[in-house]
């Protein structure tokens, strides 16, 4: 088999010309519109989704056990010693409620000092009886 021929045996052999190409477009009833962009819109969401799991994949894979900081809030702290949320705000007296705000703010709230307040969280972890297991 000569080279020529062996390229138009393949699947790749129909190379339309420009003019049979535009005629087709011009034949898409709306319908067909629709649902090329609606798979088009399919596409970019399962992306988008997809980006943001390796993301977070990515960035929790890097911030296992890291030390405590003041920036930190304690849902973060949690996630990243794997202790449930509710051990680390009985640890520092607070109510199991979702608190975002940084450590910083949660120490000066309860007139206590940051390094008191990491040294609670860092007891409790240290003490949780199941650090794989979210309760």
């Amino acid at each position: 088999m000569s080279k020529s021929s062996a390229r138009h045996a393949g699947l790749f052999c129909f190379v339309p010309d420009m003019n049979t190409v535009r005629r087709t477009v011009k034949k898409l009833l709306w319908h067909h519109w629709l649902v090329a962009a609606t798979l088009v819109l399919a596409i970019g969401f399962t992306g988008l989704h997809a980006y943001r799991a390796v993301n977070a994949a990515i960035f929790w894979s890097h911030n296992r056990d890291e030390p405590i900081q003041g920036w930190m809030n304690v849902g973060f702290v949690a996630h990243s010693y794997h202790v449930p949320p509710r051990l680390l705000y009985q640890a520092i007296g607070l109510p199991p409620e979702r608190d975002k705000r940084p450590l910083r703010v949660i120490a000066r709230a309860e007139h206590r000092s940051l390094d008191a307040l990491k040294a609670s969280l860092q007891n409790a972890i240290a003490h949780a009886p199941d650090k794989g297991g979210q309760q």
